[in-house]
């Protein structure tokens, strides 16, 4: 139903783990689970500006943009600079069993959680069962 796929995650680790420097800021980090007819979506974005948050939805492709800025003033000298800055961005390609066009979103204490409904006719349903000697009704 959810899917999950950056094919630069990946070699984006090794660069850093080799080299000691990520080739572009961080990807989000997200957990994702389904809790009755919805699925809950969450996103670390400590330190972004709710205004900088960007969601986009195109044939079942979610797509998230949030900025960082350095609080730092320009022309401030730098003692240290390890939180990273920039642009984020993230992907997620959603199953067509969800109703895009119901996802909620909210953002508090750093993190951007979405709430994406299960689509209607992707819930279980009961099917009635006509008994008897009509078998045209059950052969449809």
């Amino acid at each position: 139903m959810l899917m999950r796929t950056d094919p630069f995650r990946d070699l984006d680790r090794l660069a850093q783990q080799v080299f000691g420097s990520a080739t572009r800021p961080a990807a989000m980090a997200m957990d994702a689970y389904r809790s009755g007819d919805d699925f809950i979506v969450h996103f670390d974005l400590p330190g972004v500006d709710p205004e900088t948050i960007d969601l986009d939805v195109e044939r079942n492709v979610l797509s998230i943009r949030a900025e960082r800025r350095s609080p730092a003033p320009e022309g401030a000298e730098l003692i240290a600079n390890e939180r990273p800055t920039g642009t984020f961005t993230r992907q997620l390609f959603l199953g067509d069993t969800l109703d895009t066009d119901r996802i909620d979103a909210s953002y508090a204490s750093g993190v951007l959680t979405l709430r994406i409904p299960v689509a209607e006719q992707a819930k279980p349903r009961k099917i009635q069962i006509t008994g008897g000697d009509d078998r045209r009704q059950l052969s449809g």
